[in-house]
C-alpha cells in the first residue's frame, strides 16, 4: 500500500535561524531537501515519517569555499555543484569521480552531499570518499555548532550521531597530502546501487576506506598501517578481508564483496604505488 499524502507536514523556514528553531521548538521533524531518497519510499509506501522541513531554499546551507587549507562544502551543495567546482576538482577529484557516478543527471542536480551524509546508508557513493579524507561533520542547532569527526559520525547501520534539534550544515575537508583514488563496482558505474566502493590516498599516511562492507562505511587501520610501514600487498589483503563484515544481499554475496574489496585495494596500490609488493 502506498503511503497517503495527506497526513504528511512539511515546514518551510525562510532562514538557517528559522530552521533550527523549529526543529527545536515544534521536533521532531525530518530535514529533506532534494528528497530523492524520500519520493521513491513515498511511491513504494514505506515512508516512515509524517513531519518534514524542507531544506532546500536554504541559500546559508550551500556554498564552495576554501581558505587555502581547509575545503568547505556547504551541507546543500549538490551533486553537480562538485561536478562543476574547479576547486573541488583541484583539491578533490576523488569526490567529483564519486559525484559522476551518483545516479543519473537528475538524481545530481537534486542530491546534496548533506543529505548523502544523512541518510547514513553504507552504500552512499560519497561515503568512502570524507572517511578516507578524514572530513569533518559540522551540526548546528539553536543551541550553538559542534564538529565531529566523519569517522565518529556513524554509530551503526543508519544511526548517527546527529540529534533531532541539530542540522548538518557543511562539512570540511582539509589538504589532502598524496594520490587520491576511487573506483565503484556495481552492476552499472551509475544509477545502479554500489556492491563495494573503494576511496584512497597514498602520501604520507596511506588512507582507506570501503563502502558496502559493513553496517556503515568503514576505514581499514590495519591495512593502513601494514601499507604506511612498507608491509607487503599481500599481508595489507589479508588484512583487509579481516576488517571488513559484509552480508549476502539481493544485491551481492558476502564472499564476492570481500574478494572485490582485496582487488580493489591491489588495484589502487599498483595503479598509484607502482610495482611495490
Amino acid at each position: 500500500m502506498r503511503t497517503p499524502v495527506t497526513p504528511l507536514t512539511c515546514l518551510r523556514p525562510r532562514s538557517l535561524a528559522e530552521a533550527l528553531t523549529m526543529l527545536r521548538d515544534e521536533g521532531p521533524l525530518t530535514p529533506v531537501a532534494g528528497c530523492t531518497d524520500l519520493y521513491v519510499n513515498l511511491q513504494f509506501g514505506t515512508l516512515g515519517e509524517q513531519r518534514f522541513i524542507d531544506l532546500w531554499p536554504l541559500t546559508e546551507l550551500r556554498g564552495i569555499t576554501t581558505d587555502r587549507v581547509t575545503l568547505r562544502l556547504g551541507a546543500m551543495t549538490t551533486f553537480t555543484d562538485l561536478i562543476q567546482s574547479a576547486l573541488v576538482r583541484r583539491r578533490m577529484p576523488m569526490l567529483v569521480a564519486a559525484a559522476r557516478e551518483i545516479g543519473g543527471r537528475q538524481i545530481q542536480n537534486r542530491g546534496t552531499l548533506g543529505g548523502n551524509i544523512a541518510n547514513a546508508s553504507p552504500a552512499g557513493d560519497s561515503l568512502p570518499v570524507l572517511a578516507a579524507c578524514d572530513a569533518i561533520i559540522v551540526l548546528q542547532s539553536a543551541a550553538g555548532e559542534r564538529r565531529v569527526p566523519f569517522t565518529g559520525f556513524y554509530t551503526g547501520y543508519r544511526a548517527t550521531v546527529r540529534r533531532p534539534d541539530e542540522l548538518i550544515t557543511a562539512i570540511e575537508i582539509p589538504k589532502v597530502e598524496g594520490t587520491q583514488y576511487w573506483r565503484k563496482v556495481g552492476t552499472r558505474r551509475a544509477q545502479a546501487i554500489s556492491k563495494v566502493m573503494c576511496a584512497a590516498v597514498r602520501g604520507p599516511a596511506v588512507k582507506v576506506a570501503l563502502g558496502s562492507v559493513a553496517p556503515t562505511v568503514i576505514r581499514l587501520p590495519k591495512t593502513e598501517a601494514i601499507l604506511s610501514n612498507g608491509g607487503t600487498l599481500a599481508d595489507a589483503q589479508t588484512a583487509l578481508a579481516g576488517e571488513i563484515a559484509p552480508i549476502d544481499d539481493l544485491r551481492s554475496t558476502a564472499a564476492y564483496r570481500r574478494a572485490v574489496g582485496v582487488n580493489l585495494l591491489a588495484d589502487f596500490w599498483e595503479s598509484r604505488q607502482g610495482a611495490r609488493r
